[in-house]
């Protein structure tokens, strides 16, 4: 028998029927209708109180607004103006910062690498940002070798009889020029069929091929400062024969140079505890009973020794420069010149040395090379440098223990500001002949009316610039 009463909905529960529904409906009705009356009552009122609110919001708002335009933009756009005033500042010092140091190494202010007979400094290139003392020594070390410069250079103080030890270099020949004292050096060649010493004074310049085994000895009463410039861009590669010595396993080396009492005998060298690429022994006159060695052939030294002080003067109005290069057919050079321009030239890498002094107010005119980086050191005086390449040009000042680099085709100039003449030597990376232009060679030999064109100046205009019988290179106002 069905039950009006529950039917099933979908969801499973149970709900009344029709009739009963609706009489329940009508019972209640009179309750029903009073609660929605109130209930419309009450969404009236706050319908009414949220408009009123609103309202009252807005209004507070727009006075605000108003306030704000009339009293505060000014001071916002001051303080935004004066914020990007210093950033700006800020990012133009850094990038001029930036620029200079590219350039320029104080290298005086480097890290000194003591040892016990003398010291050296460095401006190069690192793998490790880490091994640089500064910010500054980093760009430049990042810059040359950037450039592929093939150029490093660095000082080398020996202590009057000090011993930069026999040594070679891995991946680069060098050349020194030497500012102070007096020395002994020595060079062996490959298969050692040649032992080539000689002395060299303040003013002379010195070479060693890769990977040829040399020395130097300071022979006089006062300390030796070298200039010392490698052909690599990349971290020196060096090795002692000390090292390599005490390296090599006790039983090879008795096999190799066969000493009296064998091994023994090998056993009986102690290595020092103190590095000594540049050594000086306390107890020195013990070691030694006789220090002579016989001179070399002229004609074997002056492949590895070149007098710079002593050779041609190449003479300008405003200064002096002297080369220690390598000359096409030896034009210019005397016999021993000759043996050393040929010695550098038929080596791969190795660099053109020269010294140039610049006379108070004098100017080396802008220049560039077309075949060689350069890198020069400060001997005396003070300069203005400035340069011109593809990026920003820059240009800032030189003292004395300064290097500076010059990129291959940049533009450059270099001017004596200092009441001392300027003295530098420099350093090209070329073993060739150095080619170099002018700016006043290149505009004389440039047609005029293509000078109009450019310049958007009357033809007549650059018979103005005149022409000298005197060469202009170094000149004075």
């Amino acid at each position: 028998m069905e039950n009006p009463g529950f039917e099933m909905q979908e969801d499973g529960a149970l709900s009344f029927s029709s009739k009963e529904a609706q009489a329940k409906t009508n019972k209640c009705s009179p309750y029903l209708q009073e609660k929605q009356n109130s209930s419309s009552l009450l969404k009236i009122f706050l319908v009414c109180l949220l408009a009123s609110v609103i309202t009252t919001l807005v209004g507070v708002l727009v006075l605000a607004l108003v306030y704000s335009g009339q009293r505060s933009p000014k001071k916002e756009v001051e303080i935004i103006t004066v914020k990007e005033t210093v950033e700006k500042t800020t990012k133009t010092v850094e990038k001029t910062t930036d620029i200079q140091f590219q350039f320029l190494n104080h290298l005086t202010k480097s890290k000194v690498f003591e040892f016990q007979g003398g010291a050296i400094q460095w401006a190069r290139y690192r793998k490790n940002a880490k091994d640089y003392s500064s910010d500054e020594e980093m760009k430049f070390g990042a810059s040359i070798n950037n450039q592929q410069s093939k150029m490093t250079v660095g000082t080398l103080q020996i202590k009057s009889k000090g011993l930069r030890v026999p040594h070679w270099h891995f991946n680069a020949n060098e050349q020194g020029f030497l500012l102070q004292g007096s020395a002994w050096i020595g060079v062996i060649d490959e298969g050692a069929n040649t032992v080539v010493t000689y002395n060299v004074t303040a003013g002379q310049v010195i070479f060693f091929p890769r990977n040829t085994l040399h020395w130097l000895k300071s022979v006089g009463n006062e300390d030796c400062l070298f200039l010392l410039f490698f052909s690599t861009h990349d971290e020196l590669q060096t090795l002692d024969v000390d090292d390599v010595f005490f390296s090599t396993p006790e039983d090879i080396a008795a096999r190799s140079l066969k000493p009296q009492g064998g091994v023994e005998f090998i056993r009986t060298f102690k290595r020092p505890k103190e590095d000594q690429a540049i050594n000086l022994p306390s107890n020195l006159v013990e070691l030694i009973q006789s220090a002579s060695y016989v001179q070399s052939p002229a004609d074997h030294v002056w492949k590895y020794f070149y007098d710079l002080k002593g050779s041609k003067e190449f003479k300008f109005p405003g200064g002096i420069i002297q080369w220690a290069r390598y000359r096409k057919g030896g034009i210019g050079l005397n016999k021993n010149e000759s043996i050393f321009s040929e010695s550098i030239n038929e080596h791969a890498d190795t660099l053109t040395l020269g010294t140039l002094r610049i006379y108070t107010n004098g100017l080396r005119q802008p220049h560039f090379h077309f075949n060689a980086h350069e890198m020069g050191y400060v001997i005396t005086g003070c300069a203005k440098i400035g340069i011109i390449g593809t990026g920003p040009s820059t240009d800032f000042n030189i003292g004395v223990g300064d290097v500076f680099f010059f990129p291959i085709g940049t533009q450059h100039y270099i001017k004596s500001i200092c009441d001392e003449d300027l003295f530098m030597i420099l350093a090209f990376s070329t073993g060739d002949q150095l080619e170099t232009l002018d700016m006043d060679d290149y505009f004389h030999a440039t047609a005029d009316h293509i000078l109009a064109q450019l310049f958007l100046k009357k033809q007549e205009e650059f018979k103005k610039i005149p022409r000298f019988n005197d060469d202009q290179a170094v000149n004075l106002p």
